[in-house]
Order: structure tokens, then C-alpha cells, then sequence
């Protein structure tokens, strides 16, 4: 059988295929972080497109960790009914749904005082954030346990913390973004704290599965590296993670190589490594490389982002391509 198209379990959750949208920024909520018409359109056609697992973009804990004025929220109950709608539009065409939790730390570009381990400005285009308080560190971690509950109340099936791409978990897991002297600095075990106690907190209130998005190179000389994650994925597995999702990049400002498939062997190396299931993205475009990165055991799942915003029906065309046999929507087999 086509790897690809093999259906994967995540926990009660089944995967009719083993294609995942990965999570993708849109800059197009209301200021409120309320869901557009927009979100409606584009999660739905990705799902009649035959996607197995999509995962809406960064949606913001609390207002002050959101990238932008314009990224989705849930940090308040009115935010319940859009996901939710956005939700059961997707399922409609057999889709399993996902949503990423996310603070954006010292990257946020809102308005006001942002926050991330210590006071250093990612870049000189962006603001000095304030070195977060024990008190605020806790704000942190009971806003990503509500927001868990939130969005089991609108129906996702999966949820995936974001803890890669210098946002703010990523910043507390990397030495060159974490100069603390106190229980969240200096060690591994003290760097990987706030993401323990994140997970600790979502597990409390979510059962179902759960992921994480890790950076796990941060290409810096003072920065993480591929064993610091075979070692957080280790702890994360021993605390309930069902898989990792494995980027590199974006905690601090250095020159990548980016080819397809240049993120694969970081997958691979913490499957084999941690003994976790994982994920494998990263200009991933062809069917064919897909199918080899499942065939030769290097990842679980295969996460892709823009390629799907050129090609919402992306998985129809793999199929035939590859010969695997699936059906698409009935009211667009006579285009098939």
C-alpha cells in the first residue's frame, strides 16, 4: 500500500492519510482575534482537497503574545463560536482538525509591554521585551491551559503547542535566548521547565492527542542543537506528547541552507533517538518525497505549508500520481 495514503492513529483519533497542513500563519482575524469569513474558505477547501490532519495557524494564548494585531485568538470565550464553525467545516469532509497554541514572546508586534525570558530584542526592528516575573510565567502557562479548554469546547480533535521558531517557549528552551539566572535558566532540565509545565497543564484538561512544534536547530554557535532535542522529546514523551513536530530555525537571526527535505534528518534523528513518532516538514512538494520519507521510517506524518496554499487539492494529485486509489468529494469526481 502507498505509505502516504495509509491511515495513521493519533491515540482514538484515526487519520485517513498520513497528510498534515502544518500550521501557517494568515494575518486575517480582526483585531480581536475573532475568525473571518476567510478562515471559513480557506480551512474548508484544504479539507475537501483531502488533507488528513489540518492545523489551524498560531492562535494566540493571551492578546499580548500574538505575532501580529491580526493573528487568531483564543484567550477569551468569545472566541469559542468562530473555531468552532471553522471546525465543523472542515470535518464535513473528513478531515481531522487541529489548532496550534502559541505566545510569539519577544517576536509579538502588538501594541504595548511583550515578555520573553530575558530582555533581549530579537532584532533591532522589533521592540526590548520585558524579562518575564515567576508571576508572569504562570499567567503564561494557566492562559495555555484555558485556552486547551477553549478549544476542546469547539471541537478540535488534535492540539499542538508551538514551541519552535523564536517564539516564546522556543526562547525559554534555547541558551542563546535564555540568559535567567533563576529554576528557568542555565540547565537543559531548567530551560525545558516552562514547556513542562505547559504540557503538564494542557494534560490536565485535554485528553485527547497532543503535539509539539520544535525548532531543533537554532544554526548559532551559543544555541540548541539536535541532541538538546533528542532530550526534550524524551521528557515530552514521558509526559504524554503523542508526536514532535520537527522545524528548525527563527530563534535567532542566521543564514539557513534551505533545500527540500533540509529538516528531515532532524525528524529522523529524534524518532530514532527519543523513541517518539514524528513529523517531517520543510519543502516537502513532491509526492514521491513524501512516500520515501514514510517508506524509509525517517518521519510519521508529512507536514505541508506552502505548497498547499498554491495547491489545495494537493492530495488528490499525489494519489495519482503515487496509483494510490481515493475518492474526492462527490461533488467534484466528474473533475477526477
Amino acid at each position: 500500500m502507498i505509505k502516504l495514503f495509509e491511515p495513521y492513529q493519533l491515540q482514538s483519533i484515526k487519520l485517513k492519510n498520513r497528510i498534515v497542513m502544518a500550521p501557517m500563519c494568515m494575518y486575517s482575524a480582526k483585531e480581536d482575534g475573532l475568525v473571518t469569513p476567510f478562515h471559513l474558505v480557506h480551512y474548508a477547501t484544504r479539507a475537501a482537497g483531502q488533507i488528513g490532519l489540518i492545523v489551524l495557524e498560531a492562535t494566540a494564548v493571551v492578546p499580548e503574545g500574538r505575532i501580529s494585531s491580526n493573528d487568531l485568538g483564543i484567550w477569551d470565550d468569545a472566541h469559542i463560536e468562530g473555531l468552532q464553525q471553522v471546525v465543523t467545516n472542515m470535518q464535513a469532509y473528513g478531515a481531522k482538525t487541529g489548532i496550534q497554541l502559541a505566545h510569539a514572546g519577544r517576536k509579538a508586534t502588538v501594541d504595548g509591554e511583550i515578555f520573553a525570558p530575558s530582555a533581549i530584542a530579537f532584532s533591532d526592528e522589533y521592540k526590548t521585551p520585558s524579562e518575564m516575573t515567576l508571576d508572569d510565567i504562570n499567567y503564561v502557562i494557566e492562559a495555555f491551559k484555558k485556552a486547551a479548554i477553549r478549544a476542546r469546547q469547539a471541537g478540535f480533535d488534535v492540539l499542538e503547542i508551538h514551541g519552535a521558531h523564536g517564539y516564546l517557549i522556543s526562547e525559554f528552551l534555547s541558551p542563546a535566548t535564555n540568559k535567567r539566572s533563576d529554576q528557568y535558566g542555565g540547565s537543559q532540565e531548567n530551560r525545558y521547565r516552562l514547556l513542562r509545565q505547559v504540557i503538564d497543564a494542557i494534560r490536565s484538561v485535554w485528553e485527547g492527542p497532543l503535539l509539539v512544534r520544535v525548532s531543533a536547530e537554532d544554526y548559532a554557535q551559543d544555541g540548541t542543537t539536535m541532541e538538546d532535542f533528542i532530550v526534550f522529546s524524551r521528557w515530552m514523551q514521558s509526559q504524554g506528547v503523542d508526536l514532535v513536530d520537527v522545524s528548525t530555525g527563527g530563534v535567532v537571526q542566521a543564514h539557513i541552507h534551505a533545500f527540500p527535505g533540509y529538516q528531515v534528518p532532524h525528524a529522523e534523528a529524534i524518532k530514532l533517538g527519543a523513541n517518539i513518532p514524528t513529523g517531517a516538514v520543510g519543502l516537502i512538494t513532491h509526492a514521491q518525497h513524501a512516500e520515501e520519507i514514510l517508506q524509509n521510517n525517517r518521519a510519521d506524518l508529512i507536514f505541508l505549508g506552502r505548497v498547499l496554499l498554491r495547491d489545495p487539492y494537493w492530495p488528490l494529485h499525489a494519489a495519482k500520481e503515487l496509483g494510490a486509489n481515493i475518492e474526492p468529494p462527490v461533488q467534484y469526481v466528474r473533475g477526477w
